[in-house]
């Protein structure tokens, strides 16, 4: 069967849950105050799009690609990234809500997640190099055998990383959030 393609396209206020969603390749699209809560894209492509105020919790993901997508004020609540085609997988997150959220083994290097609740949730193994988490509550987030190198932190809060079980050369970390480095040790740091 072969897929549909849809190119500029807007869609506004549409609620999946009504009607299905046609697996297909999205480019240079845009979803505006949808629902995709539950929505199977599962084997669809979005290339350049944007979801903006779009709720796309507990969304089926199996061999969907996301190349170049910004999210915008949706809410992404357990959606398993790890289930995507890895593939030039780009995306941005910008005042949205992942928190139990799986990116477990997928190479996210360079991803940007800025004003975002990620509580709980699962970076193990992620390649995650490079990464801006920039004004984040990352509390219960799992981070084992991740690669953060370079990934920045500085304004981030509720963080636990184990530096022994993590890459982190080059990472940049605040001040006040090195007690989110040091947690294991059961020390008191005072500032």
């Amino acid at each position: 069967m072969k897929k549909q393609y849809f190119e500029e396209e807007t869609f506004e206020k549409t609620d999946f849950s009504n009607q299905p969603f046609t697996t297909g390749e999205y480019e240079n699209s845009t979803f505006v105050n949808c629902n995709l809560a539950g929505a199977d894209l599962s084997d669809s492509t979005f290339i350049d799009c944007r979801f903006t105020g779009c709720d796309i919790s507990n969304a089926k993901l199996v061999n969907t690609s996301f190349q170049d997508v910004t999210f915008q004020n949706c809410k992404l609540l357990g959606l398993q990234f790890e289930s995507c085609n890895n593939f030039g997988f780009e995306a941005t997150f910008e005042n949205c809500r992942l928190s139990h959220a799986s990116f477990y083994n997928l190479k996210i290097n360079r991803a940007v997640f800025k004003n975002s609740e990620l509580q709980g949730v699962d970076f193990t193994t992620a390649k995650l190099k490079n990464a801006i988490i920039n004004n984040c509550n990352l509390q219960d987030a799992v981070f084992e055998s991740t690669d953060l190198k370079n990934s920045d932190f500085r304004s981030s809060v509720n963080y636990s990383i184990d530096p022994e079980k993590n890459q982190i050369s080059g990472a940049k970390f605040s001040l006040s959030g090195v007690t989110g480095l040091l947690a294991k040790y059961n020390i008191n740091i005072e500032i």
